[in-house]
C-alpha cells in the first residue's frame, strides 16, 4: 500500500485485505515498512525490543527474514514486524548507504516468497528508502487515497517515484490500482473530489477501483481489534467485507500467484 499523504487508511486496507485472503485459504506475509508500527500493533503482540524488519534491513544485524517473522491472531497470516525506534534509524542507515541500498527487503522477501501465496508491504506515509525499498521488492503497488482536498495533491510526485524504480530497479513493477477510501458519498465535496479523482485517474492511465470503501466506524473498529469484517458480525460488516474481496480480486488479477504488493 503506498501513499506518500497520511491518514488516507493504508494500514487498515492492508489488514483487511489480509483477513479477506486468509479466508479464502491463501498463506499471507505482512511487512511492516511504517516506522511507526501500527500494522504490528494491530495484528500481533510485539515487544519494542523485538526483531523485525530493521534488523533484517540493516547491514550491522546478523538477522534474515527467516529469524524476524511472527505469527498474528490468524492461522494463515504470518508478519515481519516493526515496533520502537530501531526500523527509523535504519531508515537513516538507508539514506547513506552504498549501492544496493534499494534492494536489500527485495533480496530478503526471495528468500520465503515461494511460501506465501500473498505477500502485503504496508508502507510510510513517505517517499524515502524504505518505500523504494519496498516499491523495488513488489510485483504490484496499490495506490490508497481518499476523497478530500489535497488527494489528489502528491499523485504526480508519486507516480514520478514509480516510474523511476520501474526504470532502475524493477521493470516488472505494475500500478495495481487506485483505492479510494473513508469515501463520504453524502456530502457535496466527497462526490465532487471523487468526480475528480476519477478524471485524474483516466487521464494517467489508472485503474480507479470501485466501489469506493464509504467512511464507516465498524470498519476502524474491526481492523483496531486486528479482526477481519467478515467476522464481525453484522450485515453491513459483511457488506463491506465484500467490497474488500473485489478490491483483492482486481489488484491481483494479472497475476494468479503474485507475491508480493506495496501498499
Amino acid at each position: 500500500m503506498s501513499n506518500q499523504k497520511g491518514g488516507v487508511g493504508k494500514t487498515t486496507t492492508t489488514v483487511q485485505l489480509a483477513a479477506v485472503a486468509a479466508a479464502q485459504g491463501r498463506r499471507v506475509l505482512l511487512v511492516d515498512a511504517d516506522v511507526q508500527g501500527n500494522l504490528s500493533s494491530v495484528v500481533a503482540e510485539v515487544d519494542d525490543d523485538q526483531t523485525g524488519l530493521a534488523d533484517v534491513l540493516s547491514t550491522r544485524s546478523p538477522d534474515t527474514i527467516r529469524d524476524v517473522i511472527t505469527g498474528t491472531g490468524w492461522r494463515q497470516v504470518d508478519l515481519v514486524p516493526t515496533a520502537g525506534v530501531a526500523l527509523g534509524a535504519v531508515r537513516d542507515e538507508l539514506v547513506i548507504a552504498g549501492a544496493g541500498r534499494e534492494l536489500r527487503l527485495r533480496e530478503a522477501i526471495g528468500e520465503v516468497a515461494g511460501e506465501y501465496d500473498l505477500i502485503v508491504i504496508d508502507c510510510a506515509p513517505a517517499l524515502d528508502q524504505l518505500t523504494i525499498n519496498a516499491l523495488c521488492a513488489a510485483d504490484a503497488v496499490a495506490i490508497i487515497t481518499h476523497t478530500k482536498l489535497w488527494s489528489l495533491n502528491g499523485l504526480d510526485q508519486l507516480l514520478a517515484t514509480i516510474g523511476s524504480v520501474q526504470t532502475y530497479y524493477n521493470q516488472g513493477l505494475r500500478i495495481a490500482g487506485v483505492v479510494v477510501n473513508q469515501h463520504e458519498a453524502g456530502t457535496v465535496s466527497g462526490r465532487a473530489w471523487l468526480d475528480d479523482l476519477r478524471t485524474a485517474t483516466a487521464a494517467r492511465d489508472l485503474e480507479l477501483l470501485e466501489p469506493p470503501i464509504p467512511k464507516r466506524v465498524l470498519i476502524s473498529d474491526a481492523t483496531e481489534a486486528g479482526r477481519g469484517l467478515a467476522d464481525w458480525g453484522s450485515a453491513e460488516a459483511s457488506e463491506l467485507a465484500q467490497i474488500y474481496a473485489q478490491h483483492l480480486i482486481a489488484l491481483t488479477r494479472e497475476d494468479p500467484t503474485p507475491k508480493a504488493v506495496a501498499r
